[in-house]
């Protein structure tokens, strides 16, 4: 086994010896004046990372909890719905709203292809929907949209855009307020850069109107709920309050780096990774561009499973990295670039993956990756 330990994931993501330490600190009381004074911190600086004016609702939960929540407050059983997936976390929006008793039309895609906006578009036109659910970062796949012209799409059709962000949000450009997005939802355990158990969405004036004739049960999930007690600073129900903390600390050191830069940063790793396996005569499965700055997934030569390469580095080298879901398991693995990363946590995860695969037999061209990838990264764009 392994002594030290690499978490190369697209969540969670590692978190700063700083994250952690607030963490650490003695829990507080939730009613206390003390915590009323870290939510406060906490909320407006939600505010700033997803980019609008509107009140940022924090749970305690995973984003797909937040994901839930859109669907339990914007959709009464019987409304009609468009799911546009091409991944995992795609099939995740049919599943809530399949469970929620909405009628679903699934405009489904092959895994790893990329959604058109012209297509939703089309789709749009033949059948009616109360909302549009999509995803911004598909993660099992390295697919990232951009969301505007899907959410102008869904505008034009009289529908809501509801936007799975949770691996997208301090990663890539999200313009929550810019971009028209109705209903973003997010998690903090990816770009964020704190461990799970912090769930948020933030919903556009006329989200709000539809939340207020919507059906579908809800409690604990209730945005109105949740927006009262925001307002006074008194949280509906007991909130995770050591993980708020830790958040805090983690939104202020993201917004003093800056998000331009953090996005430029992320933008750079992506490049780096990807140049590095393609040295090694790997094939990408996500696109080989800049837009794959959240994850990059890649093949494994043949007669090699994925699977065992994951658990071979992990085991036998402290690199933790992302094996395939659904129909690409067995095929690829993906390496995590966002949050609290840095080129050399890269050029690890590359000379990691030449050692197994070369354990597990794959002719491989060996030395190269480190090399390509410190290339890539020191001279991509800025």
């Amino acid at each position: 086994m392994a002594e030290k330990r690499y978490l190369m994931t697209p969540g969670p993501t590692p978190a700063p010896p700083e994250v952690l330490a607030a963490i650490a600190q003695p829990v507080i009381h939730h009613r206390g004046p003390d915590y009323r004074e870290l939510y406060s911190n906490v909320l407006a600086r939600l505010r700033d990372v997803f980019r609008t004016d509107q009140e940022v609702l924090l749970f305690g939960g995973s984003g797909s909890g937040a994901m839930e929540s859109a669907v339990a407050n914007l959709c009464s059983p019987g409304d009609p719905v468009l799911v546009v997936s091409a991944g995992y976390f795609g099939e995740r929006w049919a599943a809530l709203a399949k469970a929620y008793g909405a009628d679903l039309d699934h405009l489904r895609y092959s895994w790893g292809e990329i959604p058109t906006a012209d297509e939703v578009a089309g789709r749009l036109r033949e059948r009616e929907a109360a909302a549009v659910f999509f995803t911004h970062s598909e993660t099992s796949t390295g697919v990232v949209l951009d969301p505007q012209p899907f959410a102008a799409a869904a505008r034009e059709a009289g529908a809501l855009s509801v936007v799975d962000a949770v691996s997208s949000l301090g990663a890539v450009p999200l313009e929550t307020d810019a971009w028209g997005l109705d209903v973003v939802a997010s998690g903090a355990q990816k770009a964020l850069m704190t461990p799970p158990g912090l769930a948020m969405t933030t919903a556009s004036p006329a989200a709000w109107e539809r939340t207020a004739k919507a059906t579908s049960p809800r409690f604990y999930w209730d945005w109105e709920r949740t927006r009262k007690g925001q307002q006074t600073l008194d949280a509906p129900v007991t909130p995770p309050v050591s993980l708020v903390a830790g958040l805090d600390v983690a939104l202020a050191m993201l917004l003093e780096e800056g998000l331009e830069s953090a996005f430029d940063r992320h933008r750079r790793l992506g490049r780096a990774c990807r140049e590095g396996l393609k040295a090694m005569g790997l094939e990408l499965s996500s696109p080989d561009d800049d837009s794959s700055a959240v994850v990059t997934a890649a093949r494994v030569p043949d007669g090699i499973d994925s699977d065992e390469l994951v658990l071979l580095l992990r085991d036998r080298h402290g690199v933790t990295l992302a094996p395939g879901q659904g129909d690409l398991k067995g095929k690829i693995f993906r390496v995590g670039h966002i949050g609290y990363y840095d080129v050399f946590d890269i050029t690890t995860a590359l000379a990691a993956i030449e050692l197994g695969l070369a354990e597990l037999g794959a002719e491989i061209e060996r030395g190269v990756a480190v090399t390509r990838a410190l290339d890539a990264f020191e001279h991509a764009p800025v």
